[in-house]
């Protein structure tokens, strides 16, 4: 995003306007009135890979971007949640699975791409796999069958691809 769409200071109301703060750093909004720098920080997604009936868990997307495709289950983080918690929290809420992380699998981000996306080892210790919030399929694949064709995102083949390699 580029912050084209901002037009006014959430803070005084007053009109924003791009500028130039330091030299090699892209401009920034900022207040005409309160001097306000309106900073635009990518948003960040958390997911979780994980195994149960011996493959690896991924959810058939029900919405855009990348409806009908395949993922790890994962979503937005809050504000003022801590990125682990997230993971657990979109993957109890897409698969009805319930996780606990056992660490950072890796971090991907993409030129031009919003958002950063941390994708998470994890382990299932309750609950039973079922499409729920914004998704039609959950399924188990053995290591050997995953559908790399029919992945959703760059970032889904990447950590796939370092979590096969743990």
């Amino acid at each position: 995003m580029d912050g084209s769409g901002y037009r006014f200071c959430p803070r005084c109301g007053g009109g924003l306007e791009r500028r130039v703060l330091k030299p090699a750093e892209p401009e920034r909004l900022v207040c005409g009135g309160c001097g306000f720098v309106f900073y635009l920080g990518p948003k960040l997604v958390a997911g979780a890979i994980f195994e149960l009936g011996g493959g690896i868990v991924l959810v058939r997307r029900g919405i855009e971007p990348g409806y009908g495709r395949w993922t790890f289950p994962g979503g937005f983080v809050e504000r003022g949640e801590r990125a682990e918690a997230a993971a657990e929290r979109e993957t109890l809420e897409e698969t009805g699975v319930r996780v606990r992380v056992d660490g950072i699998l890796g971090l991907y981000t993409y030129e031009g791409q919003v958002p950063a996306v941390a994708v998470f080892a994890a382990r299932a210790v309750a609950g039973e796999p079922a499409p729920l919030d914004e998704t039609l399929e959950v399924r188990s694949f053995p290591r050997d069958e995953l559908p790399w064709d029919a992945l959703a995102f760059p970032s889904t083949g990447h950590a796939l691809k370092d979590y096969l390699r743990r």
